[in-house]
């Protein structure tokens, strides 16, 4: 077993950065003793790196050790006890903190260089990285929204890393965070150090404010915070699914505080910006990928880019046990399973509704006889999904798109094909087509 959880940790270091791997990762030792088949136990020197560790390569520790033993086990991140002296030397010197000077748990990699700037993102970008040139001036509080695996808490936490950089105080919590702070505190009538605490930094990031919703007490003292920091010129950066007009249960005197700043959306990333982020994500966990594949990988992700890293895991982690590389027939391969999870109950009536609104052509005009060049483009694709994506065989197709009889299905079949293989953004819009309506069956 101990052999297992020092091999995971080196296929580890293949699939991440080097700053994260030396910074965090080369400090976990593996527990045997306290491992078992289904729990992986690991130590870390202290607190800060156990819990950055624990929440973001947990899951992908657990991950590797499916890949290697077929077992997929929780992972425990412990920190190494001092009470003995064999524990004390190997731990290395850390600075101390007290309440007073607070640590902030920001992930390294998460900076505006590292960010892929798209039509979706731009707004939000440029205000975020407006207010790390100038914090407390310009735009406080920035309220970021929008839906998971956007690029939210990447933005806020650039912020802070900049000023992390200058020596600034940054507090970086999510609302559950917040409120187990807050209750801690009270129980144990300490509340000058909680306040002192989230009141005199210089930066403080807040994500997930929509769990503030009916949560009073909470609120009451959020809203204290929130204004002795803005009276202070200190900047706040706030994450949330939504418009803080539409959160519910919010009192009206922070969704209008929320708003005296500016409120910056995220819209889901276009297909160019989906290429764009796995070769960045590539460059970053050093994970090699040709055109092709990074192009199938786009089309196949949803809305939520954080699929992105365990895709590319995923793929890495093969290619290294199989010792082949990726490329297109491999990834296809690899993928099949997740993708045949979403294409479960496609009709052609789906495929239709989601073609004719994309093309911007009524499903009427796509059936008719008309020769329209639009409509026979989208004709010629709606048949082409149908035959690959349903069991409907071609006379069916035929007679459902009001066709002659099977060998108008075939021939439509070959031009599609020749089209795709001539035009590469063609197949790939083609291939995100594909993805949509795969998408719309699992939702």
């Amino acid at each position: 077993m101990k052999n297992i959880g020092s091999m995971v940790i080196q296929m580890l270091k293949n699939e991440i950065s080097e700053i994260d791997y030396n910074r965090y990762i080369k400090q976990l030792t593996f527990n045997e003793e306290e491992s078992k088949s289904n729990l992986a136990v690991y130590n870390a020197p202290n607190l800060l790196i156990a819990n950055w560790i624990r929440t973001k390569y947990a899951d992908k520790i657990s991950h590797l050790f499916e890949i290697k033993t077929g077992v997929k086990p929780a992972v425990s991140i412990l920190v190494k006890s001092q009470n003995t002296a064999s524990v004390q030397h190997s731990i290395p010197a850390t600075p101390t903190h007290s309440d007073k000077t607070p640590i902030a748990l920001l992930n390294p990699s998460y900076t505006f260089q590292n960010f892929v700037v798209g039509g979706s993102n731009n707004f939000a970008y440029v205000a975020a990285k407006s207010v790390s040139e100038k914090p407390g001036i310009v735009y406080n509080p920035l309220f970021i929204y929008g839906g998971v695996g956007l690029g939210k808490t990447h933005l806020m936490q650039a912020v802070g890393n900049v000023m992390l950089a200058q020596g600034k105080t940054v507090i970086y919590t999510s609302v559950e965070q917040f409120l187990n702070d807050f209750s801690r505190h009270l129980s144990n009538r300490t509340m000058d150090r909680f306040k002192d605490k989230y009141r005199k930094c210089d930066l403080l990031l807040i994500d997930d404010i929509q769990f503030l919703s009916n949560k009073n007490q909470i609120q009451e003292e959020f809203f204290h915070t929130f204004e002795a920091l803005r009276n202070e010129n200190k900047q706040i950066i706030i994450t949330s699914d939504k418009h803080p007009k539409k959160i519910a249960g919010l009192e009206e005197r922070l969704k209008s505080r929320f708003e005296w700043g500016l409120v910056a959306d995220i819209q889901p990333p276009g297909l160019e910006t989906k290429i764009e982020i796995i070769k960045k994500k590539c460059e970053i966990n050093r994970v090699k990928l040709d055109k092709e594949v990074i192009n199938y990988v786009a089309t196949i992700i949803e809305n939520n880019t954080r699929e992105i890293e365990g895709i590319l895991s995923k793929l890495n982690a093969y290619s290294q046990l199989m010792g082949v590389d990726v490329n297109i027939e491999f990834a296809r391969n690899v993928l099949k399973e997740q993708m045949a999870e979403k294409r479960n109950n496609i009709t052609t009536d789906l495929i239709m509704e989601i073609v004719s609104k994309e093309l911007n052509v009524k499903s009427s005009e796509i059936r008719s006889k008309s020769r329209n060049s639009n409509i026979v483009y989208a004709r010629r694709i709606a048949i082409y999904l149908s035959r690959n994506l349903t069991p409907n065989s071609m006379p069916q197709l035929a007679q459902y798109f009001g066709m002659k009889d099977h060998t108008a299905v075939s021939h439509t079949m070959k031009k599609i094909n020749e089209l795709m293989k001539n035009d590469e953004d063609f197949k790939v819009k083609i291939d995100e087509l594909a993805n949509k309506i795969s998408t719309m069956t699992s939702e």
